[in-house]
């Protein structure tokens, strides 16, 4: 009993304290990391817009980048851990080569998923399709859509937060389709009905009045990039004539550009003359 009690307590006070310290290390590493991550986060995102979605392309993608490196970091730390926990409580690693071999066949077959999830993770992120606070919309195989800005992404997942404060959780690997609604600019298209019976070259001096007056206005200038130009008939229907203005904004504000541009074609309109144009372009979306 006494040599039992002594074993016990050589073990502990070797191979025991090892497997505590390195566990410790573990703990501590892995929140040194995350904590590391988080910094390099905000110092990138503290020279940027407070908007996420004016942030530049790189930080976005920088970001991705570091969230996914400090996941697969900390992957591998437990990993090592683990197996040196092994070593110390005596696991014959070696022996277990065949059967971990076996397993591993195994779980192939049935983490398919997975393993697709990863290696599409692996191309969104390297390909810079998008990144933390880009406005998307993904379609994925089930034939769903997803729309939101990206909170998240790692190589298994991207999560979305939707304008009603909803987050999706989608698998990489489900992924079809993404469309990047605030990548480096955006269109912001207004179509105005205009009827057969107004005269055109009236409206047309109104729409590029109201182009120009776009550049002056109070906070609409910040947010695009050049003047909004009058693109002329766009389609011809039976009792209306479709024009349209086209105006090349920041990402992710070509719906705010859109709404502010209505109200000012509105007024530019009735100005002009022409009511039937102008409730019409009230009621364009």
């Amino acid at each position: 009993m006494q040599s039992t009690l002594d074993s016990l307590t050589e073990w502990l006070m070797t191979k025991g304290l090892h497997i505590a310290l390195v566990v410790v290390f573990a703990i501590i590493a892995t929140r040194v990391i995350r904590f590391i991550a988080r910094r390099i986060s905000k110092r990138w995102d503290s020279g940027d817009a407070a908007d996420s979605v004016l942030r530049p392309e790189r930080v976005k993608h920088r970001r991705a980048v570091a969230s996914v490196i400090s996941s697969v970091a900390i992957a591998v730390l437990y990993v090592v851990v683990a197996v040196d926990i092994a070593n110390q409580l005596g696991l014959p690693i070696g022996s277990l080569v065949a059967p971990a071999a076996v397993l591993g066949a195994a779980l192939g077959f049935g983490a398919q998923r997975i393993v697709q999830d990863l290696l599409s993770g692996f191309f969104l992120i390297t390909e810079k399709q998008y990144g933390f606070g880009d406005l998307v919309a993904l379609t994925v195989t089930a034939g769903g859509e997803a729309r939101g800005t990206v909170e998240d992404v790692t190589l298994r997942v991207t999560k979305l937060r939707t304008s009603d404060g909803e987050v999706f959780t989608v698998p990489n690997g489900q992924i079809v389709k993404s469309l990047n609604l605030s990548k480096d600019w955006a269109r912001a298209v207004v179509d105005v009905p205009v009827p057969t019976s107004a005269d055109i070259n009236v409206v047309n001096d109104a729409l590029r009045e109201v182009s120009t007056m776009a550049m002056h206005d109070d906070g609409l200038p910040e947010l695009l990039l050049d003047e909004p130009q009058l693109m002329g008939v766009e389609s011809i229907e039976k009792d209306t004539v479709n024009l349209r203005v086209v105006a090349r904004t920041l990402p992710g504000k070509q719906f705010e550009v859109s709404r502010r541009l209505r109200a000012l074609i509105v007024a530019g309109l009735r100005r002009a003359g022409v009511a039937d144009a102008e409730a019409a372009a009230s009621r364009t979306g």
